[in-house]
């Protein structure tokens, strides 16, 4: 049992207590940021019936709902059940890996630069599994495994070159926008080298295309997730100490370059599952945690914001990318990247307007 208290002297009165009876446990909610990630969920699940009962055989949102309620027909069960909804479930999980990632990055470099597109992580995952696509010839679940080693293998090698008494959020980015450059190089060696068949299969994966995902995507992201996700709630509270300062983080007992490489860590994976998923799809780490701080007016990471936020923005560009060009559908990734171009350049106008860079 738990009971609702007022909040304590010195927080925001929108900010509620929820303790248990023994007291115990205790839980600070805060009450726009909660509501925030109750409309972007309604929001994706609005988009997401629009997707399910769109294309050739199209299927109004009335029907959409009570087929995934169980009262369908065959038709619209197969439809729905088979076709469409194991895309809009992999969507969802990789926005989600996306968002909590970014925020992530941006927290610990203290950047709203420092995104795992910026920092090369999204370039690692991707070198990996073209490494196994066009070396080994691997596919499905080698794919996915290739992708994660690739990533973390980019995390340790950004981590070995920033560090210098510690690490510090622009080294970090400039590092990593260094390996990213190198990586993107890689990946086109491996491109020119490789067969033309396989090539443009590498092609199609490299673009982020939620395209032909079936069951067997949504079970390896959504694993992955619940192996990450508890492990960044579990450590998230350090990082609003972290943001205060390395010396004020020390002081009050917060080891502050292993929790940063523990973050690091699950960041980078984070990011991998989605890669893993449906290639690398550009700027969503980038922009959910920012909208997501703009929606809830908080300061911090704002871990659970952006990760629903993520889910919507992928989910409403693969909406997109399928109705934008009339004859055939366009890689997810395409999208998120005009748009995220759009947004990176408007950030580095208000960054430079402020005298940051």
């Amino acid at each position: 049992m738990t009971t609702q208290t007022p909040a304590p002297a010195g927080l925001p009165a929108r900010t509620h207590v929820v303790r248990s009876r023994s007291h115990r446990l205790s839980l600070r909610l805060d009450v726009r940021a909660l509501t925030v990630c109750l409309l972007v969920l309604a929001a994706t699940a609005g988009v997401g019936v629009l997707a399910l009962g769109t294309g050739e055989y199209a299927i109004s949102p009335a029907d959409v709902v009570r087929t995934l309620l169980g009262n369908g027909s065959r038709r619209t069960d197969f439809v729905v059940g088979e076709l469409r909804l194991p895309r809009l479930l992999t969507g969802i999980l990789v926005g989600a890996a996306l968002g909590v990632s970014g925020a992530l990055f941006q927290s610990l470099s203290r950047n709203p630069l420092g995104s795992p597109d910026i920092v090369g992580f999204t370039y690692g995952s991707a070198t990996g599994g073209l490494l196994v696509v066009l070396v080994a010839g691997g596919t499905g679940g080698q794919v996915a495994l290739g992708a994660v080693a690739g990533g973390l293998a980019t995390a340790v090698l950004v981590y070995v070159l920033a560090w210098r008494h510690g690490i510090h959020g622009f080294r970090l980015v400039l590092v990593g926008i260094g390996v990213s450059a190198l990586l993107q190089g890689v990946n086109a060696y491996l491109l020119a080298k490789a067969r033309f068949t396989e090539a443009a299969q590498a092609m199609v994966w490299l673009n982020g295309s939620l395209n032909g995902r079936g069951w067997q995507d949504v079970r390896p992201a959504a694993l992955g997730l619940l192996v990450v996700l508890p492990l960044i709630a579990c450590v998230a509270g350090r990082l609003k100490i972290l943001e205060m300062g390395d010396d004020v983080a020390g002081g009050l007992g917060v080891s502050v370059q292993r929790t940063r490489l523990v973050m690091l860590v699950l960041a980078t994976a984070a990011c991998a599952v989605a890669t893993a998923a449906a290639g690398p799809i550009p700027f969503v780490a980038l922009i959910a945690p920012q909208l997501a701080r703009r929606l809830t007016r908080q300061p911090g990471p704002n871990l659970l914001a952006a990760t629903c936020t993520g889910a919507l923005l992928v989910v409403t560009a693969d909406f997109a990318s399928q109705h934008l060009h009339e004859s055939a559908q366009l890689p997810v990734g395409v999208v998120t990247a005009v748009v995220g171009g759009l947004y990176l350049g408007l950030l580095l106008r208000r960054q430079r307007r402020a005298g940051r860079i």
